[in-house]
């Protein structure tokens, strides 16, 4: 996977995005029920996370965050007076071949809901398979905006912020600092378009002018022609929607004279990446000095990170794990809620257990409030989610970062977004 040593924490953010090949929905779902033996009082979950491909190093946080969320649920006692079993796995991989091979196993152990996939293109791959078999979905990490409408007849749910709530924050970002004239280099995949677009669609709502917004082969062999369009758009700032050959063409910029010292260079959570400066130039860690972007934020809950080192404490990257912890808890909630397992009944408490109710942080107190015949609010490990009727978060907390002059990746704030109705 690496084009440079070191790109696996770039693979990790770059999963959380978009990333992968594969076709929506993956084919027709394969011959089960779904959610074995429906209402046998048991919530059982599964997940399909990448533990190997390019994509490999996405896979700790996010099943250490499923596994820490399942832990604190069984010792609060459980969903309805029983514990979940061990999570049944699958290897996302970074071929929907791979997912949907791994999504079929998982099914056909009988589970409720699957956590995943980690790539949008991923889930894509495995969508009709889950939720045609009447099984709960929730993605952590998934962000393209097509999930939004997509028809999984009210069986997908995610915890990550569509890209549609990110590029209104990169566009004002970029403007704050000045700039009027963008262009925008996107990999031509679900993520890449998705972000791009909303991207350039705020840019032009606050007045600027998107002077390039050209999408490209991540698996070309470079990508000199990409830099010479952009040089040749005459930008005053660059936003570079990319995983681990977002070094490739940052590289390119810097050599033709577009490096952050001449003109703005932003970046997603793609390129967020402490080890992004050395990886572009190497014993060089001010190269990127000034260049800025957006990632929905993980790391603003110290407390829970802190937390679920100790569960794991070899953990390094933490990416999207707040994310995934939630997307465990709410379909626990959903089923306490229910009063049920049986996905086809909880599926529809999912979104009420994320607003307009009392409340509450922790598995442990929504479901007192829930014994209790309150209706809750559970407000996550990554902040509010106020789910719209999609089954997604209705505000996003999305961070903006930057890089210093020794090279060091700086949280410069986090903002909340919220889209338009």
């Amino acid at each position: 996977m690496r084009l440079l040593v070191g790109l696996s924490v770039l693979a990790l953010v770059a999963a959380g995005c978009g990333g992968g090949g594969g076709e929506p929905g993956g084919g027709a779902a394969p011959p089960t029920d779904g959610g074995g033996a429906r209402a046998d009082g048991t919530l059982k979950l599964g997940y399909v996370l990448p533990q190997t491909g390019q994509l490999a190093f996405l896979g700790p946080p996010q099943i250490q965050a499923a596994s820490y969320a399942v832990s604190q649920i069984n010792d609060a006692g459980g969903v309805l007076g029983k514990p979940i079993p061990e999570l049944v796995g699958g290897d996302e991989g970074d071929q929907a071949a791979v997912a949907q091979q791994s999504a079929d196993r998982v099914l056909a152990s009988g589970v409720d809901a699957v956590i995943g996939a980690a790539a949008s293109g991923m889930s894509l791959a495995i969508i009709d398979r889950v939720t045609g078999a009447q099984v709960v979905q929730c993605s952590g990490s998934n962000t393209a905006p097509n999930f939004t409408d997509y028809n999984d007849a009210g069986y997908y749910f995610r915890t990550a912020p569509s890209d549609a709530l990110q590029g209104p924050v990169l566009a004002e970002t970029i403007i704050s600092d000045g700039h009027s004239r963008v262009a925008i280099v996107a990999r031509a995949d679900d993520y890449g378009v998705g972000l791009a677009g909303a991207t350039a669609q705020a840019l032009k709502e606050a007045g600027a002018t998107v002077v390039l917004n050209e999408t490209y082969d991540p698996n070309a062999q470079n990508f000199d022609a990409l830099v010479q369009q952009v040089r040749g758009a005459q930008p005053d700032a660059v936003v570079v929607i990319a995983f681990e050959e977002g070094t490739q063409i940052l590289q390119g910029l810097i050599e033709a004279g577009m490096g952050p010292g001449t003109v703005g260079i932003y970046g997603a959570d793609g390129l967020r990446s402490e080890e992004l400066p050395e990886l572009v130039a190497p014993g060089n860690p001010g190269v990127l000095a000034g260049m800025k972007g957006t990632a929905p934020a993980s790391g603003a809950n110290e407390q829970f990170i802190a937390d679920l080192k100790k569960f794991a404490p070899d953990l390094v990257e933490v990416q999207f794990a707040p994310q995934v912890f939630d997307c465990v808890n709410i379909i626990a909630l959903a089923a306490a809620a229910a009063n049920s397992d049986d996905p086809t009944v909880f599926k529809d408490r999912i979104v009420e257990v994320t607003k307009d109710g009392t409340k509450c942080t922790s598995f442990a107190e929504c479901q007192k409030l829930l014994a209790d015949g309150q209706n809750i609010d559970y407000d996550g490990a990554s902040g509010p989610l106020d789910f719209i009727p999609a089954g997604e978060p209705g505000t996003a907390s999305i961070e903006i970062y930057s890089f210093d002059e020794q090279g060091r990746l700086q949280s410069l704030r986090t903002v909340q977004s919220t889209p338009v109705q």
